[in-house]
């Protein structure tokens, strides 16, 4: 996803499948990532990583926020 582009919808539905398709929570950020919550929360202290939202046992994040990070890593282990 593009951070400059603005994002409209046109209608519930639309922001309904956008919810669905591009922001996950921190399970699915860890499942993801391979890592625990604990290395999760460290990332996003560090300011590596920035939750779009935080609840009081959770955290929401973008899914290509998510992803690209896990290129990152990929892209370490194998140089």
């Amino acid at each position: 996803m593009n951070n400059n582009v603005p994002l409209s919808f046109n209608n519930k539905e639309e922001l309904i499948k956008f919810i669905k398709d591009e922001v996950i929570n921190t399970t699915e950020s860890t499942e993801i990532l391979g890592c625990t919550r604990q290395n999760l929360n460290n990332l996003v202290q560090r300011g590596v990583l920035t939750p779009i939202k935080e609840l009081h046992k959770d955290k929401l994040f973008f899914k290509s926020d998510i992803l690209a990070r896990k290129q990152y890593m990929d892209d370490k282990r194998h140089q």
